[in-house]
């Protein structure tokens, strides 16, 4: 059965729709993160979840359980705070014990609650520290261990890892994940890191001005994008205006291309975009034999990182950027002349961003 259920949440600040419209299902036991740029109501979507906003239509229901109205102590939901809002004249133990203390459990049921989560969160030896006393990783896995220490059904994690340097949100992403998928524990994690997202979710809820762009699994997302929004906010992408007829996809530098021929253009062909992802150019060298759908071009920049390298491509009335390899593109330099193959494969039809 469907862990939760929103059916035409909106949430209206005077004229202005914070959240315009919203039906979604989130399965049991998955980690669903909600992404999207500041402002486009994902925060408060959450808040509406945990019952710390009011919606101003529809309805949250829970386990077959209406919750709309229900406030957010009774919902038996746990949240981690972008802040993290642990208080600091507490001991770790402390912090971790207070929602059990809420409930009022027991005192010997509260210490051996508090010494399994510190064992699974790997601090046992820090019980007795003050929490200002931890590094940022460290807070942050306290914070999780007390949102589930009374063992809630629903987990809700607001932009938990922005305030974390970029090497440890990296390790962060990686434990959260594996205990969310350890305890089994039905997650939402709100987030405008698409990285972050691509990481840690089973599914991906992108919105877009108080709405929901698109619902998928990441690689569905970043395969597959429904729209302009979507393609340019998940991931790198080169994505080029262009015109379409019977299969053949006009440049702006005014070259024809062939994409694959079971793709449909989108349903406004005078306003439609070709998606391809960095990864999917090929760059060959200039002296090679031109295939199907291979553009000459100049390298204008080039970022070499070791593993990876990352070159922009002028060709001639517009820019492509791919991602290649020391090994597949040796010696690739500034001003030097290439071959950029767009693999009909790759190349992917999508509407242009509409404003609504």
């Amino acid at each position: 059965m469907t862990h939760l259920t929103l059916q035409s949440i909106t949430k209206r600040f005077n004229t202005t729709y914070a959240v315009d419209h919203v039906d979604l299902t989130v399965p049991d036991g998955k980690l669903v993160c909600f992404l999207g740029p500041s402002g486009c109501g994902k925060t408060t979507l959450m808040r509406i979840i945990a019952g710390l906003e009011t919606a101003t239509a529809g309805t949250v229901t829970f386990a077959g359980r209406d919750l709309t109205q229900v406030p957010a102590n009774r919902r038996d939901f746990g949240m981690v705070f972008q802040s993290l809002a642990l208080f600091p004249h507490m001991t770790v133990a402390e912090n971790v014990a207070y929602p059990l203390r809420l409930r009022r459990v027991d005192r010997g049921a509260q210490s051996r609650r508090v010494t399994e989560l510190l064992e699974m969160i790997q601090l046992p030896h820090m019980a007795q520290r003050k929490v200002t006393q931890l590094s940022g990783g460290q807070r942050q896995r306290v914070a999780i261990a007390r949102a589930i220490a009374s063992s809630p059904k629903l987990l809700l994690l607001d932009e938990p890892l922005s305030a974390l340097d970029a090497k440890l949100r990296e390790a962060m992403q990686v434990e959260i994940r594996l205990l969310q998928q350890r305890l089994g524990i039905t997650t939402i994690m709100v987030t405008h890191d698409q990285r972050e997202a691509m990481t840690m979710a089973d599914e991906i809820v992108v919105m877009e001005k108080g709405r929901i762009a698109q619902v998928g699994k990441p690689l569905d997302i970043y395969r597959d994008p429904v729209n302009e929004f979507v393609a340019d906010f998940i991931g790198l992408g080169n994505i080029l205006p262009v015109t379409f007829d019977r299969g053949q996809v006009g440049l702006p530098g005014g070259q024809s291309i062939a994409v694959n021929s079971a793709m449909r253009a989108p349903d406004a062909p005078d306003d439609i975009r070709l998606l391809i992802r960095p990864e999917d150019v090929c760059v060959r060298p200039a002296t090679a034999n031109p295939g199907q759908n291979t553009l000459p071009g100049k390298v204008t920049f080039v970022r070499d990182v070791g593993a990876s390298i990352e070159a922009t491509i002028d060709c001639e009335g517009f820019t492509l950027t791919a991602a290649t390899t020391p090994r597949e593109t040796p010696d690739l330099r500034v001003g030097m002349r290439v071959l950029a193959e767009l693999p009909a494969h790759a190349c992917k039809l999508i509407a242009a961003r509409t404003a609504h």
